[in-house]
């Protein structure tokens, strides 16, 4: 049987992240090709939990260093429990966010040195990546909006300021600059059913290449 492809999909708040990717497993399902939705932080239940930590609004506290550990220590399960069978079950698995937001939120957001989350991302996943990742760029400010009025309360990242959300849609776009092999930017500020159709097509034609 051959091994499924692992599809990560990027952005900012607001940027239509979870709601692409149940487009995209439905668009794939429907031309025959199995595909599993997961979320970071979550996808577990062990990393639930740490998903229900680190948006807690209450849970201000938090050193940045300590998020970025946290969401590591997440994704570690993730990827063994939920992503890596689905793989080898042949399976495309598609999963909202991954650590390209660990990058933008923790390293450029908030200063954490990136070497020191690619080092801490190497050890905890053992070189696992991405086939291919869907950036879904949106201005900070458009995004933040489409957030709040999607939710009654906003969760601890979005209640970060504007300058913050700037940093990191900066940092999306210099890490899909840095990786056009494997990053597609994808302007989500356009309707939705646009921005739908030019996701399935940028992994379309990804799926006609040979898995890595």
């Amino acid at each position: 049987m051959k091994r499924g492809r692992f599809i990560t999909i990027e952005g900012g708040e607001g940027a239509g992240k979870s709601t692409h990717a149940a487009r995209l497993a439905h668009s794939l399902e429907r031309r025959g090709i199995p595909a599993l939705v997961t979320r970071e932080p979550g996808g577990t239940a062990e990393a639930e939990r740490i998903r229900a930590l680190l948006l807690d609004p209450g849970e201000a506290g938090w050193e940045a260093a300590t998020e970025m550990l946290l969401h590591f220590a997440g994704r570690a399960e993730n990827v063994a429990k939920t992503v890596k069978p689905a793989l080898a079950a042949g399976r495309v698995v598609i999963c909202d966010r991954f650590a390209d937001s660990t990058l933008a939120y923790q390293g450029y957001g908030s200063g954490v040195p990136l070497a020191a989350i690619r080092s801490v991302g190497e050890a905890a996943l053992d070189g696992f990546r991405p086939d291919f990742t869907v950036i879904l760029d949106l201005d900070p400010a458009l995004g933040l909006e489409r957030a709040r009025k999607r939710r009654t309360a906003a969760d601890r990242y979005e209640s970060e300021p504007l300058d913050f959300h700037r940093r990191v849609r900066d940092g999306f776009l210099e890490i899909a600059a840095a990786e056009p092999e494997r990053c597609a930017v994808i302007g989500s500020a356009q309707d939705e059913d646009r921005v739908a159709e030019e996701i399935l097509a940028a992994v379309l034609r990804r799926l006609d290449e040979p898995a890595s």
